[in-house]
């Protein structure tokens, strides 16, 4: 069986931005619902390196933790006010990411998740290739700095940031050979990118084996996983157009568990975590027990 845990960032982005759940009153409650741990968000008032700088108010988070019964399945860190890709200079990003990472360490977490925090669109004012040369360069040292720390470092691709075509992650995967470096799969984002194609600048690229066809091309690579449905639409930002990939609930979208889930339990990942992602789904908290349902049901199944 796997271990079960969810991204916190459900409750306290997008509608939660406002008025975030306690965090103290999501680790009661996901510990009541029989989750064995949790994956922070640490941003917009959860524990993050800013808001905790010190060993002792680590240790004392790390323990609070404990004592729900929980664990901690990774760390998604807030490096979304930083440049990437538009800049020559990732000096700033790589000092985040260390802070983020030694976060991790102290708390006793073993994966920081990153993305490549600017859109798509980037790509029509930023040479492609320069754009990835960039990308590359700075993960290099970025999957360094997790290594010297005890940590893997796990890309979530998806629709709402650049390089979202299955060739793009495959390109960036074999730049990056680091043992420790490998892709976040979520089978919500699989969708998009590789069935749907959102947001792909120039020629869309799909893949005629879907999901399953992805999966089997990034094999071995996997390094983290997030289950949860898709409707094949994107979350819609401010202004009503597309952002990144909806998190409907199980059994609220298109997504075949039963043949992707038994095929993501082959993978050789460095943990035993299986991860709800709820994302910027408008009632989140209200369909978590839900959600842990039918993710212990698979669990039950394929774990």
């Amino acid at each position: 069986m796997r271990r079960t845990s969810i991204g916190t960032w459900a409750y306290n982005i997008g509608p939660y931005a406002e008025r975030p759940v306690p965090f103290e009153t999501v680790g009661k409650t996901l510990a009541e619902l029989g989750f064995d741990g949790l994956e922070l968000g640490g941003f917009n008032g959860y524990p993050n390196p800013h808001s905790l700088p010190h060993a002792a108010q680590r240790a004392a988070l790390k323990e609070q933790i404990a004592g729900w019964g929980l664990g901690v399945s990774g760390l998604a860190a807030d490096l979304w006010s930083q440049h990437l890709i538009d800049t020559d200079d990732q000096s700033a990003y790589l000092a985040e990411f260390a802070l983020n990472a030694d976060f991790a360490r102290d708390l006793g977490i073993k994966t920081i998740r990153v993305d490549t925090v600017q859109p798509p669109t980037i790509l029509a004012t930023v040479d492609e290739q320069t754009a990835l040369d960039r990308v590359v360069r700075t993960w290099r040292t970025c999957a360094r700095i997790a290594a010297e720390r005890g940590l893997h470092m796990a890309w979530e691709f998806e629709p709402g940031f650049a390089f979202n075509k299955p060739s793009d992650v495959l390109r960036i995967l074999d730049a990056i050979p680091d043992d420790n470096f490998g892709v976040l799969y979520d089978t919500c984002h699989g969708q998009m990118v590789a069935v749907v194609g959102a947001r792909q600048p120039g020629q869309k690229e799909t893949l005629p084996g879907g999901q399953l066809e992805f999966i089997e091309r990034l094999s071995g690579r996997i390094n983290h996983i997030h289950l949860i449905d898709s409707d094949n639409t994107c979350h819609k930002d401010a202004n009503g157009q597309d952002e990144t990939s909806a998190h409907p609930p199980f059994g609220d979208g298109v997504v075949d568990f039963d043949q992707l889930v038994p095929r993501l339990a082959r993978e050789r990942l460095p943990h035993d975590w299986w991860t709800i992602d709820l994302c910027f789904w408008d009632n989140a908290w209200d369909v978590t027990a839900r959600c842990k349902t039918a993710l212990d049901d698979l669990n039950r199944r394929y774990g």
